[in-house]
Protein backbone atom coordinates (compact mmCIF):
# COMPACT_ATOMS: atom_id res chain seq x y z
CA UNK A 1 0.00 0.00 0.00
CA UNK A 2 1.33 3.39 -0.88
CA UNK A 3 2.56 5.40 2.08
CA UNK A 4 0.15 8.25 1.31
CA UNK A 5 -2.87 5.94 1.48
CA UNK A 6 -1.57 4.23 4.59
CA UNK A 7 -1.00 7.58 6.33
CA UNK A 8 -4.53 8.78 5.51
CA UNK A 9 -6.03 5.61 6.97
CA UNK A 10 -3.75 5.65 10.02
CA UNK A 11 -4.63 9.28 10.77
CA UNK A 12 -8.30 8.31 10.76
CA UNK A 13 -7.68 5.65 13.41
CA UNK A 14 -7.20 2.53 11.28
CA UNK A 15 -4.23 0.36 12.20
CA UNK A 16 -3.31 -0.69 8.66
CA UNK A 17 -0.63 -3.19 9.67
CA UNK A 18 -2.97 -4.91 12.12
CA UNK A 19 -5.74 -5.02 9.53
CA UNK A 20 -3.36 -6.45 6.95
CA UNK A 21 -2.39 -9.21 9.39
CA UNK A 22 -6.06 -10.18 9.61
CA UNK A 23 -6.25 -10.27 5.82
CA UNK A 24 -3.12 -12.41 5.46
CA UNK A 25 -1.20 -9.45 4.06
CA UNK A 26 -3.60 -8.98 1.15
CA UNK A 27 -3.98 -5.28 0.42
CA UNK A 28 -6.57 -6.10 -2.23
CA UNK A 29 -8.73 -7.92 0.30
CA UNK A 30 -8.36 -5.13 2.86
CA UNK A 31 -9.29 -2.52 0.26
CA UNK A 32 -12.33 -4.59 -0.72
CA UNK A 33 -13.58 -4.73 2.87
CA UNK A 34 -12.87 -1.05 3.54
CA UNK A 35 -14.95 -0.21 0.47
CA UNK A 36 -17.73 -2.50 1.71
CA UNK A 37 -17.64 -0.68 5.05
CA UNK A 38 -18.81 2.48 3.26
CA UNK A 39 -21.89 0.66 1.95
CA UNK A 40 -22.77 -1.05 5.24
CA UNK A 41 -26.21 0.21 6.37
CA UNK A 42 -25.71 -0.48 10.09
CA UNK A 43 -24.63 3.02 11.10
CA UNK A 44 -27.77 4.54 9.59
CA UNK A 45 -29.83 1.78 11.21
CA UNK A 46 -28.19 2.60 14.55
CA UNK A 47 -28.92 6.31 14.21
CA UNK A 48 -32.55 5.65 13.36
CA UNK A 49 -32.97 3.09 16.14
CA UNK A 50 -31.46 5.40 18.77
CA UNK A 51 -33.74 8.26 17.70
CA UNK A 52 -36.86 6.09 17.69
CA UNK A 53 -36.01 4.20 20.88
CA UNK A 54 -35.83 0.80 19.15
CA UNK A 55 -33.46 -0.81 21.64
CA UNK A 56 -33.28 -4.20 19.95
CA UNK A 57 -32.33 -2.73 16.57
CA UNK A 58 -29.87 -0.32 18.19
CA UNK A 59 -28.08 -3.10 20.07
CA UNK A 60 -27.92 -5.31 17.00
CA UNK A 61 -26.51 -2.52 14.79
CA UNK A 62 -24.01 -1.30 17.38
CA UNK A 63 -22.82 -4.84 18.11
CA UNK A 64 -22.42 -5.54 14.39
CA UNK A 65 -20.43 -2.33 13.91
CA UNK A 66 -18.26 -3.18 16.89
CA UNK A 67 -17.31 -6.46 15.24
CA UNK A 68 -16.71 -4.95 11.82
CA UNK A 69 -14.57 -2.16 13.26
CA UNK A 70 -12.60 -4.66 15.30
CA UNK A 71 -11.89 -6.80 12.26
CA UNK A 72 -10.86 -3.77 10.21
CA UNK A 73 -8.62 -2.48 13.05
CA UNK A 74 -10.58 0.75 13.39
CA UNK A 75 -9.37 1.17 16.94
CA UNK A 76 -11.22 4.29 18.09
CA UNK A 77 -14.52 3.25 16.55
CA UNK A 78 -14.18 -0.25 17.99
CA UNK A 79 -13.61 1.15 21.49
CA UNK A 80 -16.55 3.55 21.28
CA UNK A 81 -18.90 0.86 19.92
CA UNK A 82 -17.68 -1.44 22.70
CA UNK A 83 -18.59 1.24 25.25
CA UNK A 84 -21.98 1.77 23.64
CA UNK A 85 -22.78 -1.95 23.55
CA UNK A 86 -21.82 -2.21 27.23
CA UNK A 87 -24.16 0.66 28.09
CA UNK A 88 -26.96 -0.94 26.10
CA UNK A 89 -26.51 -4.36 27.68
CA UNK A 90 -26.56 -2.86 31.16
CA UNK A 91 -29.71 -0.86 30.43
CA UNK A 92 -28.03 2.54 30.36
CA UNK A 93 -29.76 3.74 27.22
CA UNK A 94 -29.20 7.43 27.93
CA UNK A 95 -25.44 6.87 28.06
CA UNK A 96 -25.62 4.72 24.91
CA UNK A 97 -27.43 7.53 23.10
CA UNK A 98 -24.90 10.09 24.36
CA UNK A 99 -22.13 8.09 22.65
CA UNK A 100 -23.66 8.91 19.25
CA UNK A 101 -22.16 12.39 18.98
CA UNK A 102 -18.62 11.08 19.27
CA UNK A 103 -19.39 7.99 17.21
CA UNK A 104 -20.75 10.11 14.37
CA UNK A 105 -17.57 12.18 14.28
CA UNK A 106 -15.27 9.16 14.32
CA UNK A 107 -17.41 7.33 11.76
CA UNK A 108 -17.34 10.27 9.36
CA UNK A 109 -13.57 10.62 9.79
CA UNK A 110 -13.01 6.97 8.88
CA UNK A 111 -15.41 7.11 5.92
CA UNK A 112 -13.73 10.24 4.56
CA UNK A 113 -10.30 8.63 4.87
CA UNK A 114 -11.47 5.56 2.97
CA UNK A 115 -12.99 7.74 0.25
CA UNK A 116 -9.78 9.80 0.00
CA UNK A 117 -7.71 6.71 -0.71
CA UNK A 118 -9.65 6.12 -3.96
CA UNK A 119 -9.76 2.34 -3.74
Amino acid sequence: MKDERKNILEEAGISVEEALERFMGSETLLEKFLTKFLADPNFEILQTAIKSGDQEAALKASHTLKGVCGNLAMKQLYEKFSDQVSYMRSGNWDEAAEEMAELEGLYEKVCEAIKMTNF
